[in-house]
């Protein structure tokens, strides 16, 4: 069976939606483990800097770090949907 045009052509956005939703949810875990690898490897000595360091980790981690907090906007947006989920599905069973 073949599909229309305009079959394929509604298909089409509902499935790039989908992909897009679920790239913005791969962000925040995907940055949140680069920073820990940044943060485990080992370090190399600045050349021209001399001042102590006061943070354990360096500023590629701490970067990363903060990329993963700005995208992390998509989980809790997913977080409230599921719990409300959860909660409306003990009312009804009752």
């Amino acid at each position: 069976m073949t599909m229309s045009a305009d079959e394929a052509n509604g298909a089409r956005p509902k499935l790039q939606r989908r992909l897009a939703s679920m790239l913005g949810l791969t962000a925040s875990p995907v940055f949140a483990l680069m920073a820990c690898h940044a943060a485990a490897s080992p370090r190399i000595a600045a050349i021209c800097s001399s001042a102590p360091v006061w943070l354990p980790i360096d500023e590629m981690a701490a970067m990363y770090l903060l990329m993963s907090l700005f995208h992390l906007p998509p989980w809790l947006r997913a977080a409230p949907s599921t719990r409300h989920k959860e909660t409306s599905d003990e009312y009804h069973d009752n």
